[in-house]
């Protein structure tokens, strides 16, 4: 592309894959992950010199190990980042372990007018055939294009909402895909219209995090996982249902016991594509995405009610 001025974009990196180095350039598995940094991986695609870049490392971890508290220090990066009025847009390297699950954090806490775009690689920057450079480049070139605003996920050449992305595949190049309707395609850095984001959650970072957990339906499933959690002190459940929606007598009557107790519970499918179309019969509240999105939104959702809560108490202390 012919740029006629030097587009500004800030690049943060966790590491992952993207950075991740192996012996042999034959080699796609078995490899480093998080080993180079992410000016080493700008210096390694020479089409971003056509761009005004500024990069920092906010992590370099392997993204199975991400945490909470990297996802802490990556908000306030990206928030301090969207005040800077010269800015057109952020790009977060990442693993593509748990990207859906950043991504996903990302799209319900920020409130952006501008591209905050992650990416990745299924290869280390060390293969023949690394994927990683041409990701970035597109992940930058969409960056800069003020109609792609919000969290978007862009890898092999196309666009993703950050809130409904998923990881289909572990090994393949095309590894991710989309809960609903797959945004845009980015083919020689033009971007066509994002798909709708929904309204963001509040977010504050000096809260406590609660315990959430995944329970499945399944054969034999009779319940007993969810009591146990519950007698723990766990404060809220996703239940992967199978096909759209279903639970086991058992577990439903467990997941209601549950509810009484006061855990908070979202129902999302086990199934590893699509979504639960329609209400189910349980009547349950239901999310269409992953699993481990689905913990994200009610990590999120029990945190802002505890905020309500403080702020409450607080208000009656005052008044």
């Amino acid at each position: 592309m012919d740029f006629t001025f030097r587009h500004r974009v800030l690049i943060l990196g966790t590491g992952g894959t993207i950075a991740g180095v192996a012996e042999s350039s034959a080699q796609h598995t078995g490899y480093r992950a998080a080993a180079l940094s992410v000016e080493q991986l700008v210096a390694a695609v020479p089409a971003l010199a056509g761009f005004d870049l500024e990069t920092r490392q906010v992590a370099q971890v392997d993204s199975k190990n991400m945490s909470y508290a990297i996802w802490t220090d990556l908000h306030a990066a990206v928030v301090a980042a969207l005040g800077d009025g010269q800015l057109d847009g952020i790009v977060i390297t990442h693993g593509t372990d748990t990207l859906e699950e950043t991504a996903y954090f990302l799209a319900r806490i920020l409130v952006t007018a501008k591209p905050v775009v992650l990416t990745a690689a299924m290869r280390p920057a060390t293969a023949v055939s690394a994927d990683g450079p041409q990701n970035l480049l597109d992940a930058v070139q969409l960056a800069t294009n003020a109609s792609a605003a919000g969290v978007r996920v862009c890898m092999h050449g196309q666009v993703f909402a950050g809130y409904a992305v998923r990881k289909r595949h572990p090994y393949a190049v095309d590894a991710f895909t989309s809960s609903r309707e797959r945004s845009a395609t980015m083919e020689e850095g033009f971007y066509t219209t994002p798909a709708a984001l929904p309204e963001p959650i509040p977010f504050e970072p000096d809260l406590p995090w609660p315990w959430v957990e995944a329970v499945s339906n399944a054969a034999g499933q009779d319940g007993r996982t969810v009591d146990a959690l519950v007698a723990a002190g766990v404060q809220g459940l996703v239940v992967a249902a199978t096909g759209n929606g279903t639970l086991s007598d058992a577990l439903l009557e467990a997941v209601r016991r549950a509810q009484k107790a006061g855990v908070e519970i979202v129902v999302v499918s086990r199934c590893a594509e699509g979504h639960i179309v329609g209400q189910p019969e349980h009547g349950l509240p239901v999310l269409g995405v992953t699993a481990a999105q689905a913990r994200v939104e009610l990590l999120l959702l029990i945190r802002w009610k505890q905020a309500m809560q403080r702020a409450r108490a607080a208000a009656k202390q005052r008044g």
